[in-house]
């Protein structure tokens, strides 16, 4: 209060009680621009090579893997009754240099010679038979490349990210200014706080934009969820808000950290083998040396004001090594390995009592699975398999279910099992749209408000337009990866983008709902919004994922770019009816369909 007072005179308060009404209001156009620009935005294809087969018919490789066969689901289609329906694939590495594998029953030839096993490289002008098929290999030059790039539109342009980064800062703002004039705590050490963050968003913006770089809408959803939980945290502990900050610093440099280091496949899957390991020590040895809280063994206490979560950590190693190119999906299609690893995983988090990690973990192992085997038949499997083991869990421990009784009945016990949703749906109505302020609630006092039922605490505080606005950030996220994942380069960035988003989607549904009683309460953190180092940690490093898989022109530093994107006239006025572009690319002189409806190469094909 002296800080508003100081800066803002007597007309600080008023200021502060007038901020409620603008803030949610604010989060509303910060998600709607972002989502605007993520879901609007033109999705053009990369292309890195082609396929000439008889009759000049050109076919474009949109993908570093691409699956080659006569199924119309394949990258690129051959349509020849002797061409099996998912035939061969083709895979590039980061040095660009391709390898072509057989994958049915029939053989596949390059240059007359039998595709081995383990593959056979494959060059550009190089013969490729499928059957009675032939097709030319062509690929494309960095000159041809750059033809292409030039018509391809960079994210930003009806959605400027500056402004809406702008308007964050404002929401910042305004959040600073209620925790200092209605949270009695709060004071210089939280006024550092958000201007560390402000700061670090902008640096990032500033860096970026300043290489080329153009789509931070990603960033842009975590940043301000990052802030909602950091207003979480002044409310709850305005004491530790420097802990908080240094953290917060760590996590970001975690994610620009890991952008860059999956930029090359090779080197990712040269530590896969490491993360699976890793993951299953880290869970053995959390069992063995936490401190039991509430019955669950989840926490790590190191010294006496910092504790951590493994299993937080845990979920980045489980989706980074989880995650597998086409040449593992499809070479070696044996998924006995790492259906061993998601039971030791799901299985040491049940002996920790940690059940709503391991539902969250058992999510992501369907989406995995699936996303790699392609069949309903394992899934099915598996929720099979997860029945019988929840059977046996609540025969043996057979107090787990009483944790379960409650649920739909929290009014009828509201002084002992129903005390915490109870409270937390009393103040998330009394918060209305508009909210108490920031810093002026009281369910924060509550024990586990701000990480198990945060979202109550941010309806109560920030109101429940803000609330919903943190719901949206994620599915708008889980929207953008689906929506990228048809142009991704590789197999690995699509999995570990869709097990990330349902990751996410899955631990802020049971926060949500369980809060209200919708579902069982099972004490699981909402993304980036709960107080929790290891949260933060674990939350900003998986948004590395998300930038993976985006391949959007100029969109995301953690893919390489074989040329920078020029900005050209070809950003300004290409277009659908430009001349070089066709949306259907049909072009009756070339004979022959070109979904990109550019062709680089001239007179080369």
């Amino acid at each position: 209060m002296d800080l508003v007072s100081a800066i803002f005179g007597e007309a600080g308060p008023m200021l502060a009680r007038t901020s409620r009404y603008v803030l949610p209001l604010v989060a509303a156009l910060i998600v709607a621009r972002c989502v605007g620009s993520m879901l609007r935005e033109r999705y053009e294809p990369e292309t890195w090579a082609y396929l000439y087969l008889p009759g000049n018919v050109m076919v474009p490789l949109r993908h570093w893997e691409c699956i080659l066969g006569r199924a119309r689901s394949v990258d690129g289609q051959v349509n020849d009754p002797t061409v099996e329906r998912l035939h061969a694939c083709l895979i590039r590495d980061a040095a660009g240099d391709w390898t072509v594998y057989n994958l049915g029953r029939s053989e596949t030839y390059v240059n007359g010679m039998r595709v081995p096993p383990g593959g056979s490289p494959i060059a550009d002008a190089d013969v490729l038979t499928m059957g009675s098929a032939a097709a030319r290999f062509v690929d494309l030059t960095e000159e041809e490349r750059s033809s292409l790039l030039k018509y391809r539109h960079a994210p930003g342009r009806r959605v400027r990210p500056g402004v809406t980064l702008l308007l964050l800062t404002v929401f910042q703002v305004l959040l600073l200014l209620q925790q200092l004039t209605f949270n009695p705590g709060a004071g210089l050490g939280v006024a550092i706080a958000f201007g560390v963050v402000a700061a670090v968003q902008w640096v990032y913006f500033i860096v970026l934009r300043a290489s080329g770089q153009t789509g931070f809408e990603p960033e842009l959803l975590a940043f301000f969820l990052s802030s909602v939980g950091m207003s979480v945290a002044a409310s709850k502990t305005p004491e530790d808000m420097i802990k908080y900050i240094i953290l917060f610093l760590v996590a970001v440099g975690l994610y620009v950290f890991l952008c860059l280091w999956i930029r090359d496949l090779g080197r990712v899957k040269s530590v896969r083998m490491y993360a699976f390991v890793a993951a299953v020590v880290m869970l053995a040895a959390t069992r063995l040396l936490a401190t039991p809280r509430n019955g669950a063994y989840s926490w790590i206490e190191l010294g006496s004001h910092l504790t951590i979560q493994p299993s937080e950590l845990v979920k980045v190693l489980y989706i980074y090594a989880g995650a597998a190119t086409l040449d593992r999906l499809f070479v070696d299609r044996n998924l006995i390995f790492y259906i061993g690893f998601s039971a030791a995983c799901v299985g040491l988090l049940a002996l920790m009592g940690d059940f709503g990690t391991a539902l969250v973990f058992f999510v992501t192992f369907l989406v995995i699975s699936f996303m790699r085997s392609g069949s309903f038949a394992t899934a099915f499997l598996a929720v099979g398999s997860a029945v019988l083991a929840v059977m046996v869990v609540l025969s043996l421990k057979p107090e787990t279910l009483s944790r379960f009784a409650v649920w739909g009945h929290v009014w009828e016990d509201i002084y002992d099992k129903g005390f915490q949703q109870v409270r937390a749906m009393s103040a998330a109505a009394s918060g209305g749209l508009f909210g108490q302020g920031a810093g002026n609630g009281w369910l924060v006092d509550i024990y586990a408000a701000e990480t198990d039922m945060v979202f109550a605490v941010v309806s109560e505080e920030l109101g429940l337009i803000t609330a919903l606005c943190c719901v949206v950030s994620l599915l708008a996220m889980a929207v953008f990866v689906v929506k990228s994942a048809s142009k991704g380069r590789s197999s690995y960035f699509v999995i570990a983008a869709c097990a990330t988003m349902s990751m996410m989607l899955a631990q802020m549904i049971l926060n949500v709902l369980g809060t209200m009683d919708i579902l069982p309460f099972t004490g699981v953190t909402f993304p980036f919004v709960s107080v929790g180092g290891s949260s933060m940690l674990g939350c900003w490093m998986m948004l590395a994922f998300v930038k993976g898989c985006d391949t959007r022109a100029n969109a995301s530093f953690a893919v390489v770019r074989p040329e920078r994107f020029t900005g050209g006239a070809g950003v300004e006025d290409a277009g659908a009816g430009d001349e070089g572009w066709y949306d259907d690319g049909y072009s009756d002189d070339a004979g022959g369909w070109y979904d990109d409806g550019y062709d680089p190469r001239g007179g080369r094909g």
